[in-house]
Formats: C-alpha cells, sequence, structure tokens
C-alpha cells in the first residue's frame, strides 16, 4: 500500500471524559505477494452490540477477509492496476491469501479474487476507479461511488492505470446460502 493512513481513535478517561486514545498512522498493514493488493486493517469487533470496555488496540491481529461471525472489520485496501486479465496470482493462492476456503475439484472462477463473505458490506471508493465483477456481470465504479454488498460472490479489478483505494465495513451476516 503506498498510502498511509492517519488513524484517530477515542475513548474515556477514567472520568469518563472523551479522550484520543490514539492518534497516528495505521500499523497494521499488509501487502498481498504477487497482486500487490494492499490493505489496511483499522479495526475489529467480535461482537454486536461492541464491548467497547476492554481497551487495546483491537486492529492489532490478523484477521482473513471476513468479520468474525456477530462482529465487524474496518479496513482500507488499495488496488493497484492489475498486471494483465487477473494480475499474476492463481485462483487458488489468491483464496488461501485472503483467508477464504478453496474448494478442492471446483470450477476455477472468473477472476481470483472472486469471493464471498457471510457479511453485508459498505465499501466507499475514496480514489481511483474499479470494475467490482459479479457472477455474470460487472459494474464500473469511481471514486465516491458506494457499494452495499450482501453476501454475493464477487472481486474487484482495478484495469485502469492508477491505484484505487476503497474503505470497507464489514458486519457479520447469517448468510442466505446458510
Amino acid at each position: 500500500m503506498t498510502t498511509t493512513v492517519r488513524r484517530v481513535v477515542t475513548g474515556h478517561d477514567r472520568a469518563g471524559k472523551a479522550v484520543v486514545v490514539t492518534d497516528g498512522e495505521a500499523a497494521n498493514v499488509r501487502v498481498r505477494p504477487g497482486s500487490g493488493i494492499g490493505a489496511t486493517l483499522l479495526w475489529v469487533t467480535d461482537e454486536t452490540p461492541a464491548d467497547l470496555s476492554r481497551g487495546g488496540d483491537a486492529a492489532d491481529r490478523q484477521i482473513g477477509v471476513s468479520p468474525p461471525k456477530s462482529g465487524s472489520i474496518f479496513r482500507i485496501v488499495e488496488f493497484p492496476p492489475e498486471k494483465g486479465e487477473a494480475g499474476s496470482f492463481s485462483n487458488e493462492e489468491m483464496r488461501r491469501d485472503m483467508g477464504l476456503a478453496v474448494e478442492p475439484g471446483a470450477a476455477p472462477p472468473r477472476h481470483p479474487g472472486m469471493h464471498r463473505t457471510a457479511s453485508i458490506d459498505y465499501a466507499i471508493v475514496m480514489s481511483g476507479e474499479i470494475d467490482m465483477l459479479l457472477d455474470d456481470s460487472e459494474v464500473h465504479l469511481k471514486a465516491g461511488d458506494v457499494v452495499v454488498q450482501q453476501a454475493t460472490s464477487h472481486a474487484w479489478a482495478n484495469r485502469g492505470n492508477a491505484p484505487c483505494q476503497i474503505a470497507f465495513v464489514l458486519i457479520g451476516a447469517n448468510a442466505p446460502w446458510e
């Protein structure tokens, strides 16, 4: 990820007064080898309603794409322009790297990043342009566009010449296939 993200986290002091707990560069940054996709994890909750009494940095952990079953994930992802049709990752490698199950013998998806999560996802395109691929269609998105993703199979394909940054909030949900 080429852009750093300033993360400001608020909380309460012992008297209950609102204070800044953290103000600085978000530290949990991961770049996927091969694809160059960079993700900055900003916060994770394990349940809803969230337990705000725990303290500590809720982004100081390793987690796959999906949120905890009853929790949430907040991250910013930077998609570099793809090299060729779908980058240099194989379907199986990309899915493993994303922490998604690889179904033995399944037909290869239309894009290595094709996946679905048991979540409701709110996505805000912050900069650049990208194509959201669905099973049989696609939608071109640009800065300022928003997506509400309801546990559907999808992938992100940056076919342009500049990186695309998207802010994602994923909230655990009961998926239609469960």
